[in-house]
């Protein structure tokens, strides 16, 4: 046992910068996870920052002056923050509001045609089976007419921290994106002199999560945009939440798509029903699916090392059990950080010699 130890210590710390960095790691992990609340601005301001940067290189490439691209890009910011403020957010809380108030009707109208499977299916369903599931469905959606009328009584605690994000938020992603050099070297002399390990390493980690995140914020866009284009179009009532939804379901692979289809289906149901309508809403739906899994993920993700659907549900289901949902929203872009690391950290194949005891026995 001790020799299996110290083979595999031998393999993964032979380098006293392994050593460093997985200290650094596990330093870090802890961290975030007790001071990761009190943080959570600090912490939403990097993401936004390191979006950002992508744009400020890419104008700093073309020629523009460092300083005025990051004031272009920092007004950009501002403005799709303050469109999303006053914009957005009073839109989907009025279609979440209405839905909540229309949810009676829904339940009504579902459980006429649940009553209608055990005469169509009498074999398959029972009046019980139905009845029971009317039930469930029932106090579920008591839960959450409770929940809504709770939050909306109780809002100020979550208005002032919104104030806060709001005010905090902007001025260090400003700061992050200026000073961005001068954060990076004070952090480098806590380490160190000689680290070309670890510099390999935050090439790759760096390469992978930002084309990673920046990919992923951009397909919400696209995704999210075109779906509340179609469903206008088509007259689907609550688009801009369902659009929403359908764009935030991109950040979880395999797992949001299926997930999401749910109140999708539901909603085009219970306002079209079955028929023409009810169909076309949900081709379209598929055909915006589709084509984000086989013409936009490769055209955004060329140059980033996918995950296995494996790893990303593991991902999630780990991540989000220590983090809840920011542990969900954030689980492949952790993973992809992890599986990074894990590629550029050095391996010492070599067999380490035998202790002078272990060679007496």
């Amino acid at each position: 046992m001790l020799r299996t130890l110290r083979g595999l210590a031998h393999k993964y710390f032979s380098d006293e910068e392994a050593v460093i960095l997985f200290l650094l790691l596990v330093a870090g992990t802890a961290f975030i996870i007790w001071f990761g609340a009190m943080l959570a601005p600090v912490i939403a301001s990097l993401i936004v920052a390191f979006i950002l940067q992508g744009l400020v290189t890419k104008l700093n490439r073309m020629g523009v002056p460092e300083l005025v691209s990051i004031l272009g890009v920092f007004t950009v910011f501002l403005g799709v923050m303050v469109g999303v403020i006053f914009g957005l957010l009073p839109l989907i809380w009025t279609q979440v509001s209405k839905l909540a108030g229309e949810t009676p009707r829904i339940v009504r109208e579902m459980q006429s045609y649940l009553e209608l499977l055990p005469e169509q299916y009498p074999q398959l369903v029972s009046a019980d089976a139905v009845n029971t599931i009317y039930q469930q469905v029932s106090t579920e959606v008591g839960h959450m007419t409770q929940l809504l009328v709770s939050f909306s009584l109780s809002s100020i605690p979550d208005l002032v921290a919104l104030l806060i994000y709001v005010v905090l938020v902007p001025i260090l992603v400003f700061f992050f994106l200026k000073d961005r050099e001068v954060l990076l070297n004070s952090i480098a002399r806590l380490l160190p002199p000689q680290r070309p390990m670890m510099l390999r390493i935050w090439h790759e980690v760096n390469l992978q999560c930002a084309n990673y995140v920046r990919g992923k914020a951009l397909e919400i866009v696209i995704v999210g945009g075109a779906t509340y284009i179609a469903f206008k179009f088509l007259g689907m009532p609550y688009a801009a939440l369902l659009s929403l939804l359908v764009g935030l379901s991109v950040v979880i692979p395999y797992i949001g798509a299926a997930v999401v289809t749910i109140p999708v289906a539901m909603i085009g149901l219970f306002a079209f029903g079955w028929g023409t309508h009810f169909i076309w809403v949900m081709v379209v739906y598929g055909v915006i699916q589709a084509l984000d899994g086989n013409v936009l993920v490769p055209v955004l993700f060329s140059e980033v090392n996918n995950l296995h659907p494996v790893a990303i549900i593991v991902a999630v289901l780990f991540f989000g059990g220590i983090w809840g949902l920011w542990g969900v929203f954030f689980a492949i872009p952790l993973a992809t950080m992890l599986k990074a690391v894990f590629a550029a950290w050095p391996v010492e194949y070599s067999v380490p010699e035998p202790a002078e005891d272990e060679a007496k026995a």
